[in-house]
């Protein structure tokens, strides 16, 4: 895929050549490469800019930064000594809580069902309006979208799809205030994120092999999963 605007530079910050204490990001006066998007995307910038004026937006990063500094312990105490204090799901009914939402919406997998109902009961223990719509909602077939029964889960029954735009659908038409995904398979959870109206965040995303934690094979890189370094 080309550029659309060849004037930016790509930007590729995850390999940014300039040490993190050193960055124009972090520092005021700090270094930055030739691509770096805070130096070379003034457009983008200002276009940012323009849209953090709106009030609803403003008001909503501006919640979001003291959720982030409130996650910490030890703030008074310097950097050295700061330390997480909150998992991600006191953070998310803490957050909805802060942007005085009163509807949730959680969407998830059927394979993470048991999970979904505690979750579902903590939201609607701390006063939200709470909605949930599992992925196989609407009982769609397969079929109905080309695949072969050989190309099913199971091949020998009725299987039916996940259905990430009913899913997105259904938080429209109930004016979530905010969705919340759970589970949700790579792709899925893509469509569910373009259709979708309102606000979305992640609760926990789905890795079938390591128990819904992906960074592990990431973490294992150099050891249990170094396969990753060749092409896939």
């Amino acid at each position: 895929m080309s550029n659309k605007n060849a004037s930016i530079p790509l930007p590729t910050c995850a390999v940014c050549p300039v040490r993190v204490s050193e960055r124009f990001c972090r520092q005021e006066k700090g270094k930055a490469p030739s691509n770096c998007p805070s130096t070379r995307s003034p457009e983008v910038i200002k276009e940012t800019l323009e849209i953090l004026k709106e009030p609803e937006v403003m008001e909503f990063v501006r919640q979001a930064s003291i959720q982030e500094g409130e996650a910490y312990g030890g703030r008074d105490k310097g950097y050295a000594n700061i330390h997480p204090i909150k998992p991600r799901i006191q953070e998310t009914v803490e957050f909805a809580q802060k942007m005085k939402f009163q509807r949730i919406c959680l969407v998830f997998c059927i394979g993470m069902r048991k999970e979904a109902e505690i979750i579902h009961k903590i939201f609607t223990d701390n006063g939200f309006e709470t909605i949930s719509v599992m992925c196989k909602a609407g009982a769609m077939s397969k079929e109905e979208i080309g695949l072969l029964r050989e190309q099913q889960i199971d091949p020998s029954t009725f299987e039916a799809m996940c259905n990430p735009i009913l899913q997105a659908l259904t938080a429209n038409y109930h004016n979530s205030d905010l969705n919340v995904l759970f589970g949700v398979c790579v792709g899925h959870d893509a469509l569910f994120l373009k259709y979708a109206e309102g606000y979305s965040t992640v609760l926990a995303c789905k890795d079938r092999l390591l128990g819904h934690n992906p960074l592990a094979a990431i973490y294992q890189y150099d050891s249990y999963y170094r396969y990753l370094k060749n092409p896939l």
